[in-house]
């Protein structure tokens, strides 16, 4: 038996970033993204053939229009590409801009801004480059103690988008324990996204009724590895893919229940092709 899960798959963010660039595109006839528009090979295949195409740096831009992919970018680079007259199509998610604008206020009001998140992801880098200074991403409860010393004794606390509700509690906790004799003032701002925490619910309720999961999204995908996290923390034998053609035969063996879900980024397409394998190799 296969069991999809009750929310999985695009998101209102993504929808809305592949479709702005998409109907850009063909007005254009040409333009660039700066980045890839999801953390998913087969959405951005997609565009390419449509004739939009990837580059690393700001720096690359050559007289194309340029997409902000939905994971923005910091205030700096923005401002660099309307000094040079670049036409930009911004297709940041709107939870994605309510993170940069609190980093923006906070910093403004003298607080230090912590988010929780990975200092090395795309989006977590553009809400850092809307503070001022003194702005920090820390990964998890462990890196805590790797803050600053002279760290201000205000501090605004945000999260990457894709977090888990039950992590950025986590880590607010322990903020607050191993640094309550430095903080004057402690805000929290929640920036997590609905679509994305009713994923999460959504896997982990799916988890608790099947005996497999299948978890579909791009390997550079946060959102998606967090689901994958959230079913492996119910206990159940968890396989993260990208596509199909993944998915081996032998997964199968024992397991009468299998469930599937998908990131934020992955299209109806590749879920479809999922399903189709796993019954094609299930047990007659």
């Amino acid at each position: 038996e296969i069991i999809l899960a009750s929310e999985m798959g695009f998101c209102f963010g993504v929808r809305r970033a592949v479709d702005m660039m998409a109907e850009a595109t063909q007005e254009t006839g040409r333009m660039v993204s700066l980045g890839s528009v999801v953390h998913n090979p087969q959405v951005v295949a997609q565009l390419k053939e449509k004739g939009l195409d990837v580059i690393a740096s700001p720096d690359e831009v050559d007289g194309l229009p340029v997409a902000i992919t939905a994971h923005g970018v910091s205030e700096a680079v923005v401002r660099d590409l309307e000094d040079r007259g670049v036409p930009i199509v911004d297709t940041t998610c709107p939870i994605v801009t309510r993170s940069q604008q609190w980093a923006k206020r906070l910093s403004e009001e003298g607080f230090a801004v912590v988010v929780f998140g990975d200092p090395n992801h795309k989006e977590t880098r553009g809400v850092l480059g809307w503070a001022q200074a003194k702005a920090y991403a820390v990964p998890s409860v462990d890196e805590i103690d790797n803050l600053p010393e002279d760290l201000p004794s205000r501090i605004g606390v945000l999260s990457q988008t894709t977090q888990t509700e039950a992590h950025f509690a986590e880590f607010v906790r322990a903020l607050l324990a191993r640094r309550m004799d430095r903080i004057s003032e402690l805000r929290v701002i929640n920036t997590l996204c609905n679509a994305t925490t009713s994923q999460q619910a959504a896997a982990q309720e799916l988890a608790h009724r099947v005996d497999l999961m299948i978890v579909i999204g791009g390997r550079e995908s946060a959102n998606t590895r967090h689901l994958a996290e959230v079913a492996r923390e119910e206990g159940v034998e968890t396989h993260h893919v990208e596509s199909a053609d993944e998915i081996r035969r032998e997964w199968l063996n024992g397991h009468q229940r299998v469930g599937v879900t998908a990131g934020a980024s992955t299209p109806d397409s590749a879920v479809d092709a999922v399903v189709a394998r796993l019954r094609e190799l299930a047990p007659a």
